[in-house]
């Protein structure tokens, strides 16, 4: 048995919640992916631009931008979390292809470095400023996987697809009204601890 390579595996659960945010958004009109479901606002194209943000900084910043993507949003004086929703001016095409082309890059640095490279992410804390790769690729995977799960349960509130892929339901068993039972079930289970 060879030995594991974490600087696979860690890229490999970036890759997978990088894919589940993008197919949050398939079969969704333009109203639905930019819907705030939650009072802070969250919504599936800002999770997408939010990541596209993410990792724009985290590997960009810290490690050099082999692409020079701008990102208006980031400046001193742009409109507070502007990361978190796309404007009307922002298509979702436009935010995807932005999310996909920021991926590019940080794969560009995550290949091309090993996961002892120093690197110094700009706003975190003096303290923790200076950092490495394996840090912040283990950073990205948790914050990426996050807000995945955050993705899924906006799409569920949508319409109630739920699940890292198409045919990969998040429970094991998803026929016509177990959902429902299921929910009614849990609920009764919850009121007994009121």
């Amino acid at each position: 048995m060879s030995s594991p390579d974490l600087k696979a595996d860690l890229h490999a659960h970036l890759q997978l919640a990088r894919e589940v945010v993008v197919w949050k958004l398939d079969g969704l009109s333009d109203y639905d992916v930019r819907r705030p479901l939650v009072d802070t606002g969250t919504n599936l194209l800002g999770i997408v631009k939010h990541l596209a943000t993410v990792e724009w900084g985290h590997f960009g910043a810290a490690f050099g931008r082999p692409d020079p993507v701008v990102l208006p949003w980031t400046d001193d004086d742009a409109e507070p979390d502007a990361d978190m929703w796309a404007s009307v001016e922002e298509p979702r095409a436009q935010v995807v292809e932005l999310f996909q082309r920021v991926c590019a890059a940080s794969d560009a640095v995550i290949e091309s470095r090993d996961l002892d490279a120093v690197g110094e992410v700009p706003w975190w804390p003096a303290a923790t400023r200076r950092t490495t790769l394996q840090h912040v690729l283990l950073h990205t995977v948790a914050e990426a996987q996050r807000h995945a799960g955050h993705a899924d349960v906006v799409r569920e509130l949508i319409d109630g697809t739920a699940g890292y892929a198409d045919g990969a339901p998040l429970i094991s068993r998803d026929e016509p009204g177990y959902r429902a039972l299921h929910r009614e079930r849990l609920e009764a289970i919850a009121r007994e601890w009121r």
